[in-house]
């Protein structure tokens, strides 16, 4: 009986912390260049919708340029971040990752424009509809609810952000890439992209996402990292996320690596 015990435990012990959902892809001049895992299902886009978000706030002009509007925090805004219970403006909203800048701007936009714009960008499964019974989708459907798109289409939507062919004014798109800028990284590679964190919408998990492009001169390197994990993790998904994309973008840009 006890070495029955004693298997059973060394057996669990020896099981694998694996990820429910996992992917990485990256697509240098519209062909993938490498990619691991499942990258084709759906998922909530969490804050990575904010570059949609911006999008549409700049071409109709409820966004202005990279520091206006700069907005005031106010009482009952969603302030669980400490960074959020500022002022902020288009580029720190991005930075901080802030939720009601967003929440804002999509109230401005009103639910047929917010609607009519996702179907535009043809982005995931253009559900705007919310948590079922809350009429909540113009604040909501991109936080873990009906809104859902995979790490392919993520890179499809930005390669069009890019290229400057989405349904919007090139000054949307432009002033977009301009608040996405992350940081420098070696040898003259720029890094622009947005994470995300929030809660699966089909179990307890965490997710996180890192979705963007490094850039240097012309060469342009569109990417989309996911993960899923069964517990709470330790620090945002989109952080573990955004670590996770740096370490495979740096075997791709390394001398020799192409």
């Amino acid at each position: 009986m006890k070495k029955i015990l004693f298997m059973s435990l060394a057996l669990l012990l020896a099981k694998p912390n694996l990820a429910i959902a996992d992917c990485f892809l990256a697509t240098e001049s519209n062909k993938i260049i490498k990619q691991n895992g499942d990258c084709k299902s759906r998922h909530t886009p969490c804050s990575t919708f904010k570059i949609a978000i911006s999008l549409m706030g700049y071409d109709e002009g409820i966004l202005i340029d990279e520091t206006h509007p700069e907005l005031p925090f106010k009482e009952g805004y969603v302030d669980y971040v400490e960074s959020w219970k500022h002022p902020q403006t288009p580029t720190s909203w991005m930075k901080n990752s802030c939720v009601w800048y967003s929440q804002i701007t999509t109230q401005k936009l009103g639910i047929k424009k917010f609607s009519d714009f996702l179907q535009k960008f043809n982005y995931g499964n253009h559900d705007t509809s919310g948590d079922v019974g809350k009429n909540n989708g113009l604040t909501e459907s991109w936080l873990g609810s009906s809104l859902q798109i995979s790490p392919q289409e993520q890179v499809t939507f930005l390669q069009k952000l890019l290229d400057n062919k989405l349904p919007v004014s090139v000054k949307a798109q432009e002033m977009t890439k301009n608040i996405l800028f992350v940081e420098d990284l070696s040898d003259c590679w720029k890094l622009y992209g947005k994470t995300g964190s929030c809660d699966s919408t089909d179990s307890d998990a965490q997710t996180g996402w890192f979705v963007g492009w490094i850039q240097k001169e012309s060469r342009i390197i569109i990417f989309a990292d996911y993960l899923e994990d069964e517990k709470k993790l330790s620090y945002s998904g989109g952080k573990q996320a955004k670590e996770q994309a740096r370490r495979e973008l740096m075997t791709l840009i390394q001398p020799n690596s192409q």
